[in-house]
């Protein structure tokens, strides 16, 4: 579960944070909940879907490693992306599936794919998370990533300052993001115990 200060829109920084530089792309097929449900049969699956966008699920590759749970490395304040618009289901093929995506780093192609290789689909997706977790209508669903990724590249493929990172998914759009530093992109908190005025 990624907390809402974890990513941005299209065209707005995606943020490389202070504590590493390992900042790393992953170019994703987003699926809007618009029906809510727990243990929804495989069949009506897809019926509790709004629509689909695209994600740019931003990691800190070294934080993942931290610890057996990679969630801290996917939750760093403005490391990913969603947009740049919702699609509704009855616009695309059912599921969203036989879709390109393609994941472009300053205009040089990083991932491509299609949707129809997805190791879960969107309907078996819905069906075994709603097993566990109930879904609330807004809940989005993210599905995963092609190869390509940075950290498998030899050598190694990290976000930097100044870098544009670009998702497009066939019917879906194209998700555009610059990369900032923390402190350029404006997300430098202060720690109280250095404010001004702080212990007075």
């Amino acid at each position: 579960m990624l907390p809402s200060g974890a990513f941005g829109g299209s065209d707005s920084a995606i943020v490389r944070p202070q504590a590493s530089d390992t900042l790393d792309y992953e170019g994703e097929l987003a699926v809007v909940i618009g029906g809510a449900g727990r243990h929804i049969p495989l069949p009506q699956a897809l019926s509790h879907v709004a629509g689909y966008s695209i994600f740019n699920d931003g990691s800190v590759r070294e934080y993942q490693h931290k610890t057996p749970q990679w969630t801290v490395g996917k939750n760093f304040d403005g490391t990913g992306a969603f947009g740049p618009v919702l699609v509704t289901s009855d616009e695309l093929p059912g599921g969203a599936r036989g879709l390109s995506i393609e994941t472009r780093l300053n205009g040089n192609v990083v991932q491509s794919s299609n949707t129809d290789r997805l190791i879960f689909d969107v309907a078996t997706l819905i069906s075994t998370i709603s097993q566990a977790i109930t879904l609330s209508v807004g809940d989005v669903l993210v599905t995963g990533t092609p190869s390509g990724i940075g950290h498998a590249r030899n050598p190694k493929l990290y976000l930097k300052p100044g870098d544009v990172c670009e998702i497009e998914i066939a019917g879906l759009g194209v998700l555009r993001n610059t990369v900032a530093d923390e402190f350029i992109a404006g997300r430098d908190i202060e720690p109280d115990h250095l404010s001004p005025g702080a212990g007075q």
